[in-house]
């Protein structure tokens, strides 16, 4: 019989058809675990924490396989963006193999949820052989992602991890739970926490592991540093007022009073007389007689008008009034001529 390839439609459809799934996984197991921490709050509160503790751990495992679904789903995204590789390549393109090999790998964990991941499974097998597939299942190459391989695995969460849970849990809900001291001693982070100072407190911090915290501890104590206080300027010499001081004073605020007053001001009611410059004889800045003034600024000579405008008419222009009748005789005269 002659081996047939692969059904390439079949794998991008079933490739689509798990990412929903996975979604769709995803939410379902996060709400469920939003309502279990308020069953875990209860519990504690009721002073059931062995209970609430094998609670926290359902949801720790519950929290790997959303994060382990959340990797395959970005993974078979990835095979839909390089889907041309994988039909234009016999072999199997290095850059694919990490998330092909952790499909396969999880399928066989993940296929009662996701039951398309099965048929992917089988298309894979078309196309890079069943030997290929084995070495996946069983990891031999180590090419599986490892955080895949530690959210599927079925050990238990450590004890100090449930203890965090816990611990948050009662944060969100103000429930007061006091976590296991043998179990939190393993925790780095919460032994680090411990050896903080806290300065709102007055006797320093608390600390473990030896820690001194008080103020009688190897380390010395502190001492405010004293500033030497500001110096007042000092009066001048009683031999020579006017020569100045090696050291300039420093400027303060308010003046030194008594005998270390700063002398007054001259007055300037009295100026002192300069010798150097010679006052002026009188009568040298007195104004001399004012020149006459010119007609240049006259205006010029301007036309004369006449008195008489010639006669208009055969009438004079003596501002007499016109004729009217006169001139409707001339104008019967000229019709008649016509």
């Amino acid at each position: 019989m002659f081996k047939s390839g692969p059904n390439y439609s079949k794998l991008k459809t079933n490739l689509r058809l798990s990412i929903n799934r996975l979604k769709l996984l995803e939410k379902k197991k996060t709400e469920l675990a939003q309502k279990s921490r308020k069953e875990i709050a209860d519990y504690i509160s009721a002073g059931k924490e062995d209970r609430a503790r094998i609670r926290v751990e359902h949801i720790v495992r519950e929290d790997y396989l959303v994060e382990a679904m959340e990797i395959l789903e970005m993974y078979c995204d990835l095979l839909l963006a390089r889907f041309g590789l994988i039909q234009s390549q016999k072999e199997l393109d290095p850059g694919l193999e990490e998330p092909i090999s952790s499909i396969l790998w999880s399928t066989r964990r993940l296929q009662a949820d996701v039951p398309e991941l099965k048929s992917v499974c089988e298309q894979f097998i078309l196309k890079y052989g069943k030997e290929f597939v084995d070495t996946c299942h069983t990891n031999s190459l180590n090419i599986v992602n490892e955080k895949v391989i530690h959210k599927l695995s079925v050990h238990a969460p450590p004890k100090v991890l449930v203890e965090r849970y816990m611990i948050e849990i009662a944060k969100s809900y103000n429930v007061p739970f006091e976590p296991d001291p043998t179990i939190m001693q393993q925790d780095e982070i919460f032994a680090a926490e411990n050896m903080l100072i806290d300065f709102g407190k007055g006797g320093g911090g608390g600390g473990g592991g030896g820690m001194p915290t008080g103020t009688d501890a190897a380390y010395p104590p502190q001492v405010p540093m004293a500033y030497p206080p500001p110096q007042l300027p000092m009066a001048p010499p009683a031999g020579n007022p006017c020569q100045p001081s090696s050291q300039a004073p420093p400027f303060t605020y308010p003046g030194p009073q008594g005998a270390a007053a700063r002398p007054p001001y001259p007055s300037t009611d009295n100026p002192p007389a300069y010798n150097g410059i010679q006052n002026p004889p009188p009568g040298a800045f007195q104004a001399g007689p004012l020149p006459p003034k010119s007609n240049d600024m006259s205006l010029p000579d301007l036309p004369t008008v006449p008195d008489s405008l010639p006669p208009i008419g055969g009438q004079s222009a003596g501002g007499e009034d016109v004729d009217f009748d006169d001139l409707t005789k001339r104008f019967e005269e000229l019709k008649k001529k016509k």
